[in-house]
This record gives structure tokens, sequence and C-alpha cells, in this order.
């Protein structure tokens, strides 16, 4: 990635200089971020920072108030056949700033400008800018192209990719989206067609509710809605390559490597799982069949199926502490770090078993040939078999 500053911040810098600007404009901190969503929240983990925010973003007055910021922690398996690649990750800290019926889109614009380009020292020439150019329902964002074309940014106008959210029901409205230049030399062509513009902030308009049929009605006021991630801002801001190499990996790039010698994709993949499943069991959920717990289940399968794929002696015993204590200090998560170590190697132990087991029923006759769905599902519900799990082992003989 190209280096935007001399030097950057650390990521704790950028989070304090990124809550202290919004305040000093009026804005009051949310606390108490957590990866679990409120009780009777029908999706398993918290998102996006907006996510908490619903009622609010839909017309209920805010104790804290109209402008908001917050960091939030996220996680999203929607991500997961992403990671390895240099900007996602499964659990993450998302920057947001909210105003619920307050000041409007411009307005959050020109503060996110100005703070990428005097608050973190960004080169205004690295950035690009896209919009919503409109479509059958509605026009287009023109407030927000002008603003773009007052500061000299380049602007692309799209169709649904400056949407949000592009399909399901709920608050919804047009998007403008910022992006910064990571390639070597000067900028090129548009984000839409290269993808060494990398997005940094998502600013939402949010004006609408999308109906489950598809149509629009008013929200009862104008919103705006932004988020950014934390560790891919840090990452561009200290000109790494990819997130995996940005400070808070620091303890993770040092230690694995010596333990686990892995390819760079592997490396990655077994970084962010670890860590992933170290701030789940940290915020309370531990392996299960279903749920919460069966994403977790997966997390360090996923793992144990890299680490073993070259050496079935490897094991999670091995983590150091060093990795899980700093994980929890960074979520500020009060939960010992043994006891998480417990959860996974326990968790290891049983995925062992399961591979035994499976061995042995996939060598039966019945089993040599290609399976059929009804074959998928016997093994599940027969034997605990996932299908992920049936295929890898058929895969590895």
């Amino acid at each position: 990635m190209k280096t935007p500053l001399k030097t950057g911040p650390s990521t704790e810098d950028v989070v304090l200089t990124f809550v202290e600007y919004y305040e000093e404009r009026g804005h009051r901190r949310i606390t108490g971020s957590t990866l679990l969503p409120p009780p009777g929240d029908p999706v398993l983990f918290t998102t996006s920072g907006m996510h908490p925010l619903i009622p609010y973003l839909e017309g209920r007055p805010h104790p804290l108030g109209t402008r908001l910021v917050n960091v939030q922690r996220c996680l999203r398996t929607t991500d997961l056949d992403e990671v390895g690649d240099p900007t996602h990750l499964t659990v993450f800290e998302m920057l947001g700033t909210w105003s619920l019926g307050d000041y409007e889109g411009p307005q959050s614009l020109d503060w996110g400008y100005e703070l990428l380009t005097e608050g973190f020292g960004v080169d205004p020439g690295l950035l690009h800018a896209t919009v919503f150019g409109g479509d059958e329902r509605t026009g287009p964002d023109t407030a927000s192209l002008k603003l773009w074309q007052d500061r000299g940014v380049p602007v692309e106008p799209t169709g649904e990719d400056n949407w949000w959210p592009s399909g399901s029901a709920g608050p919804c409205g047009p998007d403008s989206e910022i992006f910064l230049w990571t390639g070597d030399g000067p900028p090129q062509s548009t984000p839409t067609r290269d993808e060494r513009w990398v997005e940094v902030w998502n600013h939402v308009m949010m004006r609408h509710r999308r109906l489950d049929d598809g149509s629009l009605v008013p929200l009862a006021r104008r919103n705006v809605d932004t988020g950014l991630g934390l560790e891919r801002l840090a990452s561009l801001l200290q000109g790494r390559r990819s997130v995996f190499e940005c400070d808070v990996f620091e303890p993770w790039r040092r230690l694995v490597p010596g333990l686990w010698p892995l390819d760079e994709p592997s490396l990655r993949l077994v970084c962010d799982h670890l860590r992933s499943a170290v701030v789940v069991i940290g915020d309370g959920v531990g392996p299960a069949a279903s749920g919460r717990g069966y994403v977790l289940r997966r997390l360090v399968r996923r793992v144990l199926t890299v680490l073993w794929r070259d050496d079935a002696s490897r094991t999670l015993g091995d983590l150091p502490e060093e990795l899980v204590r700093h994980t929890l200090d960074r979520f500020r998560q009060d939960i010992d770090p043994d006891a998480v170590r417990r959860v996974l190697t326990d968790e290891e132990r049983r995925f062992r078993r399961l591979l035994e087991r499976g061995r042995q029923v996939l060598a039966r006759p019945r089993f040599q040939g290609p399976l059929g769905e009804e074959d998928f599902r016997y093994l599940h519900d027969t034997h605990g078999l996932p299908r992920e799990l049936v295929v890898s082992l058929r895969v590895r003989g």
C-alpha cells in the first residue's frame, strides 16, 4: 500500500483522534461495546456500529441525544471466505458516527474529509469518492456530489453500490463512500474500476425504510450513519500492505510463524480466526452445535484444518498466553486467559475425536461413491458430520 503518512499513528491513537474530533463537535460517545446483540434480536452477532442503533434510527429518542460517536466490536461471518486478502477480518472494531435528525449528509462528509486530511494527514490527492447516481425509485444524491466537487475530490456516481443496504428491509438510503489510493504512482481510474482504491469510510444518508415488498417510505426523521473499519484505517495510515501488518497484529506475526510455519494466506487465516475466537469466548460464548457457539466452533475447526494439513501433531495448547492476553486487553475483555485456552484445547480434543469417527464412517462401502443430499443429511443427523467436514475428509482421503 502507498504510505499516506511518513509515520502512521498507532491504532489507539486513531481511536483517540477520531472520538475526540467528534466529541468536540457535540457528539456523545456510546460505551459498552459487545459482540452480542440485544435480547430478542434475531442475528447472532453485532455486524456493524449501526446495528444496536436501529430503534433510534427509526425514531426512538436516544438517551445521549442526537449526535453520537462509537467504537463498536463487530463480527461478520459473511466475510469468512474473504479473510486472507489485505482488508477483511472476521472480528474487527468499527468507528461510527450518527446524526439522529440533526445535521445532514454534506456536513457529515465535510467533517469526514477534514478529519482524514487534517486530523490524520492524508494527502487529499489520494482520495476519491462515490455517490448514489439515482435509479427508478429515487433521484441522484446531488448534495453529496456537490460537496465533493467543492472540495476538489474526484467523484464517481454509481447505482446500487451506493445504496445501503442493497436488498434487505429496514432503514436505508443513499450513501457516499470515501476511498484511498494504495497503488504505486499517481492515482488512476475510479473505485469501481481499480481495486487499488480501498474503501475507508461510508456515510449513509438514512432517509427511508424499505418494506418487504421493496417499496420505500420516508423515515420519521432524516439520519446520517457513518462507519469505517478501525484496523483497515490504521493499516492504511501506517502504510502497511494489509490489515494483518498493522500494529494490532504485531505480536501475532512475531510469534505464530516460529510456532507454526505457514504460507502467507494460511498465516492470515490462522491469526484472524484464533484472534476472533478469543474475542468470541471473551464475550461469553462457548462452542456449540448451533447458533453463536457453532460460529465459534467453525472458526476453531477451520484453524485446526489448516494447521493439521501439514502436521497433525500441532496443538492449540501451544498458543502463547501473550497472544490471548494481548487480544483480551485490546478488546477490553475481563476474562482469565487460561480459561480461554482451556475452551480452545477442549474444542480441539472434540474435533480430533470427530475426525476419527468421520474417517471410520466414510470408509464404509456405502460412502465410497458420489454422495447425494440424502447421504449428507444422514452423515450430519446421525453422526454429527457437517457437510464441509465430509467434503474435507473425502478430499484428503
